[in-house]
């Protein structure tokens, strides 16, 4: 924490004590960096303040509450994947949109949650949303493009939720798959043996563990397109 100037001796100012200016940017790269590394909803703003060497109220001052906070660094997130070309046809232009996205949002646990229930900021959201609508509107889906997109990307911000809270939880999900793959040979109950023999064939395969989560999430949002495709077909 800084150098308190009340206190004889101190020095009066951050410079003087060899401290870094507190900026608005600086708090929000802070409060990046522990959500990184703990999640969007397990940092305090009295370790955000600690983090940048100042007391709660400087947050307050250059930013707000933790709320104001949270927001500027879910603008920041959105802000870090690259739009796919506009050029695309619409399916591909989304598929390859929601691959950077998961790339980004898996770096930032709870940033997906938080998109997935509250939506993004206006301003922060609208290039993405604007080239995404207008990608649809011209593929023919009309009144249905503004419900398709926000169909699409909710369903790859709950996949990419589900990452998040499934990858903390790393030794319950293996102990978990290790009980439902041993069901694989039950002849009584022959859904649940192909369900177990699914999940024995990832969970006994390096690389098809390694990869679980992308390509679950890869699956879904391809059968969500194939699902949007023929609704487009109906449309046209």
């Amino acid at each position: 924490m800084p150098n308190s100037a009340a206190v004889p001796g101190r020095p009066r100012s951050r410079d003087a004590a060899g401290l870094p200016a507190v900026t608005p940017e600086r708090i929000v790269a802070a409060a990046l960096e522990l959500t990184a590394r703990h999640g969007l909803d397990s940092w305090t703003l009295r370790q955000l303040a600690g983090a940048v060497d100042a007391y709660p109220a400087v947050i307050y001052h250059h930013v707000g509450d933790r709320e104001a906070v949270v927001s500027a660094v879910v603008d920041r997130v959105i802000g870090m994947y690259p739009l796919p070309p506009e050029h695309l046809p619409w399916r591909e232009w989304f598929r390859s949109l929601f691959g950077e996205l998961r790339l980004v949002l898996t770096q930032y646990p709870g940033v997906a949650r938080r998109l997935a229930v509250n939506g993004p900021n206006v301003n922060a959201a609208t290039p993405t949303i604007d080239r995404g609508m207008r990608i649809l509107l011209n593929a023919g889906f009309g009144h249905e493009a503004a419900a398709v997109y926000r169909f699409l990307s909710a369903v790859a911000c709950q996949y990419i939720s589900l990452e998040d809270e499934r990858s903390r939880q790393t030794d319950l999900i293996a102990r978990n798959s290790e009980a439902w793959s041993r069901s694989r040979d039950d002849a009584e109950w022959p859904g649940l043996a192909a369900m177990s023999a699914s999940i024995h064939e990832v969970t006994s395969d390096p690389a098809r563990a390694e990869n679980y989560f992308k390509d679950e999430f890869d699956y879904a949002i391809e059968r969500c397109l194939d699902g949007v495709e023929r609704r487009l077909e109906s449309l046209r």
